[in-house]
């Protein structure tokens, strides 16, 4: 009978009370204060669509975008295309360290089909170094396990040691020629004519002119005959080679297997490639240590003048 009585009482006081009203309580909301006057919106969309201002936002994003040429010269920065092998904080620590790595040790840009000269700390020789000097055929791994293979032929034998490009016990990475190749990788050299694949050990560098694009080497590979390491003809990607006559028979298999149709699939490209945003990201890093880098070399070149 008390709890009946204190409800009525209740609903006998809410009665008094004021009833909230939205239009009233967000017109007094939108009402400028004492001071500042409220800015009309089509001044707002006004200057959104000027052209200053979208000059300045371009300019902005422009300073702050990596260069084009970083995705290539820098490519073990980018992380693997597959979601479900990547770790967001495991590739910001990898980037980090990799930066500190080439305070230590200067990596130069080299593409595949480049000749490089590699030196390495080996205990077990009496100069505690050795070096080795190759045509770079492959370039793989993301983040520190980033590497890439040389090839030379040595005494008729066939010699390929593949490096981690962020290994400690990496001295030096000298480039003896830079060029690049039709193709992304040059497995198929070992296939092909010694010649094509041996290098001197005493080859000096050949410099390029400052600001000069780097060549493409267009020469096509020829190909001994058959059996070979691999079935080069299913590789319709490879532009640097040049097969030779096969059997009828081995084309007629051919044309059995090949897909045609796959280098017209966008999805599969896409699943190859990392966005165009992610990348501008991950390199905004690399330019800004990329700029630190050369000012200090810059200065020691002056103190050295000096």
């Amino acid at each position: 009978m008390a709890s009946l009585k204190t409800s009525c009482r209740v609903l006998q006081t809410s009665r008094h009370l004021p009833v909230f009203n939205p239009r009233a309580f967000y017109r007094s909301y939108d009402r400028p204060q004492k001071g500042h006057e409220k800015v009309p919106s089509w001044t707002i969309e006004k200057h959104r669509d000027s052209p200053l201002n979208a000059t300045r936002v371009e300019s902005e994003r422009l300073r702050h975008a990596a260069p084009t040429e970083f995705r290539y010269i820098f490519p073990e920065f980018l992380p693997h295309p597959d979601w479900k092998k990547r770790d967001r904080v495991a590739e910001k620590l990898q980037r980090r360290d990799m930066l500190r790595r080439r305070l230590v040790l200067d990596i130069p840009e080299f593409y595949v089909g480049s000749i490089l000269g590699v030196t390495v700390a080996d205990q077990h020789v009496p100069s505690k170094q050795s070096r080795f000097v190759g045509i770079c055929i492959h370039r793989d791994g993301h983040g520190l396990r980033a590497n890439f293979t040389l090839r030379n032929h040595i005494d008729g034998q066939g010699v390929e040691i593949k490096y981690d490009l962020y290994n400690p016990t990496l001295q030096n990475i000298e480039v003896l020629k830079l060029e690049k190749r039709l193709d992304e990788e040059l497995f198929y050299l070992r296939d092909a004519p010694a010649t094509h694949s041996t290098i001197t050990f005493d080859r000096k560098p050949e410099t390029l002119p400052l600001g000069a694009t780097v060549p493409v080497n267009m020469k096509k590979i020829p190909l001994n005959p058959p059996p070979w390491t691999q079935r080069w003809e299913k590789r319709e990607d490879l532009k640097g080679i040049d097969l030779p006559e096969l059997p009828e028979k081995r084309m007629r298999k051919l044309s059995q297997i090949v897909k045609p149709w796959e280098k017209y699939d966008l999805m599969k490209e896409y699943r190859k490639n990392i966005s165009e945003e992610e990348q501008n990201e991950i390199f905004k890093e690399v330019v800004q240590h990329h700029t630190r880098v050369e000012k200090k070399r810059h200065q020691e070149r002056l103190k050295r003048m000096t």
